[in-house]
């Protein structure tokens, strides 16, 4: 852009910024892709007032590289702008909205003080109009980093939900796996198991595979490297939910699973984690004809003794 250009566009944008301020932010906010819900008036009106300052200071530098140094503070405002929607669940095209809506008012300023010079209007507006669409295009670029940190922020957050280690009786933990078994859900996997080993002393953890789709010779490489972490910190663990089709894969792949104890049901192992522990299940009472007049709602009482010498 050359110095003259830059010199008048600068000059427009100071002499009439807080009249050009308004009819942006009115087009803004009247527009019908307007997102009432997710911001307001008074923040699109400071986002605007930054945005329009720092662009009028860019631009009398004459340099239209927008990544060049005299846009930083231009930047940092589209930055804040762009990471800030992604958040709030805008789209690109209506994160983009806040530059290209910058146009027409800029333009119909251009056409009014610039009547009577048209190669200036002319050259003003093409040039005005190259630069509001780079803009455009940035922060649509800054949005989409922002979308992205937020998928993966959410994704991890799912992953540490669906990866729940649950106490069955003292000593006993149980981690229910459903989905893929990937590299990042196994180490996920793993600092759960580790941290709940450490935190209760269990000495028996059972990783049910019951929802696991398919074992392959990766997920059975998982699975037994969460095994290994386990007996390092002093854990035995049992898998369960091994279905004849796994066993059958299992078997097929060659994958060894050494030492481990495997179960077809997460009831069989835990049956298993209780006599190691010297416990049994043992029927009390009779279950009763009916229920009593109180509401009483259980018909057999069990209770977890010790084994009698």
């Amino acid at each position: 852009m050359a110095k003259d250009v830059a010199a008048s566009l600068n000059d427009i944008l100071q002499n009439d910024q807080e009249a050009l301020l308004r009819t942006w932010v009115d087009r803004q906010v009247g527009s019908p892709g307007f997102r009432s819900d997710r911001t307001s008036r008074q923040e699109v009106a400071d986002h605007s007032a930054r945005f329009l300052t720092q662009l009028r200071e860019a631009i009398r530098s004459g340099d239209t590289n927008i990544l060049a140094s005299p846009w930083t503070d231009a930047r940092r405002v589209l930055d804040e702008l762009s990471f800030a929607r992604a958040q709030q669940g805008f789209s690109p095209s209506e994160t983009a909205q806040f530059v290209f809506s910058l146009k027409q008012p800029l333009f119909e300023r251009l056409r009014r003080d610039l009547v009577n010079d048209p190669g200036l209007l002319a050259t003003l507006t093409s040039e005005a109009d190259a630069l509001l669409d780079t803009l455009g295009l940035y922060t649509t670029e800054v949005f989409q980093r922002g979308r992205e940190q937020v998928i993966m922020r959410q994704q991890q957050e799912l992953m540490e939900l669906s990866t729940p280690v649950v106490t069955l009786w003292d000593g006993v933990l149980a981690l229910p796996l459903i989905g893929t078994l990937d590299s990042a859900r196994t180490q996920v996997v793993m600092e759960s198991l580790l941290q709940r080993i450490v935190d209760s002393g269990a000495s028996i953890a059972i990783i049910d595979i019951t929802g696991v789709p398919t074992v392959d010779t990766l997920t059975a490489q998982h699975l037994l490297k969460t095994v290994a972490a386990a007996r390092l910190m002093g854990a035995d663990c049992i898998i369960s939910g091994i279905r004849p089709q796994i066993a059958q894969t299992i078997v097929h792949l060659g994958v060894e699973l050494g030492s481990v104890i495997t179960k077809a049901t997460l009831a069989d192992a835990f049956a298993i984690a209780l006599r190691r522990l010297g416990l049994a299940v043992q029927k009390t009472a009779a279950a009763p004809a009916r229920r009593d007049r109180e509401g009483e709602d259980r018909d057999v009482r069990s209770s977890l003794d010790r084994p009698e010498n």
